[in-house]
């Protein structure tokens, strides 16, 4: 932990390292079924490397790209700038670089692998629509999750989920490639099942890789909520701008906001709203309700009402 003024989340770093723990444990399975069932495991390792360095080392400047955001300096968004400082000031971490993203869905993300090699982005759409109160709420919370380095574990998390995925891929195309000729000798069919088995167990694995993601990626969220809303004092702000952004979200055209459910886990709020029981186990984000919830019993714990 860094030694920057957010509240400490002894609840969020167990999970990380839990959920590292766990996830490195379901690749080490995953490439031994890989092995088991014949792939090639040279290739395996080489893919895998090559996705972790990239991931790892140009995530920032991959989601920059992917979602048209450019750095911006202090004469070209004076406000925005302003607010930044404040916090870091307030916090006492070093500065993120700072960008916006052309677009008009209001949120706005941080990514990076440390403090120092972090950016802070958000979109013209969160611009127009907050007011500076609320976007210092927001950005609070997202600057949060870089002084609990929550970023960094949920881009190597995410990245064991896609190599789960990939593993599971290649022993699928194993069965089908290499299947026709086990059936054509004798011992053809003791090895089809095992080929099967180990293709039903990586896809297991991948499931469960998913799903511990998206219950890390859930908890952070309410983690950084309390750390943003704690260090400026009024969680109602934070409170207020979830409810704009959500409700802004929602009148958004859903194709639009398709093109952008690849950064869910990193947004402020999700760009598509949550609907059954079924939906939010699958959820990157807590409900609205839930987080609401949070803040209102934060801000009665500190003497107001949200």
């Amino acid at each position: 932990m860094s030694r920057s003024k957010f509240q400490v989340d002894h609840g969020l770093t167990a999970r990380m390292v839990t959920t590292m723990f766990l996830l490195g444990l379901v690749y080490a399975v995953a490439v031994t079924a890989a092995i088991f069932a014949g792939a090639a495991i040279e290739l395996v390792v080489a893919i895998a490397a090559i996705f972790l360095i990239v991931q790892f080392f140009f995530s920032d400047r991959i989601a920059l790209w992917s979602m048209k955001g450019e750095i911006v300096t202090p004469e070209q968004s004076p406000q925005l700038h302003a607010i930044v400082d404040r916090l870091c000031a307030l916090a006492n971490m070093p500065k993120p670089k700072v960008a916006v993203a052309q677009s008009d869905m209001p949120n706005a993300f941080a990514t990076g692998r440390s403090q120092k090699a972090a950016v802070l982005c958000v979109t013209t759409g969160i611009l127009r629509r907050l007011s500076p109160e609320e976007l210092e709420a927001v950005l609070a919370h997202e600057l949060s999750h870089v002084a609990h380095r929550d970023v960094a574990v949920m881009t190597i998390a995410s990245f064991l989920g896609i190599l789960a995925g990939l593993v599971t891929r290649m022993l699928t195309w194993g069965v089908l490639l290499g299947g026709g000729r086990g059936r054509n000798n004798q011992g053809g069919s003791p090895l089809i099942l095992v080929e099967l088995a180990a293709l039903a167990f990586a896809a297991v694995i991948y499931v469960i890789s998913f799903l511990l993601v998206r219950a890390l990626s859930r908890y952070r969220e309410l983690a950084a909520d309390r750390s943003g809303a704690i260090l400026i004092g009024q969680p109602r702000l934070l409170a207020n701008a979830l409810v704009k952004v959500t409700g802004e979200i929602g009148r958004i055209p859903t194709r639009d906001l398709r093109s952008a459910q690849a950064f869910n886990a990193f947004f402020f709020a999700p760009a598509l709203t949550q609907g059954s029981s079924v939906a939010n186990l699958f959820a990157t984000h807590p409900t609205l309700e839930v987080r609401l919830e949070q803040l209102a019993k934060l801000e009665a714990s500190m003497g107001r009402t949200v």
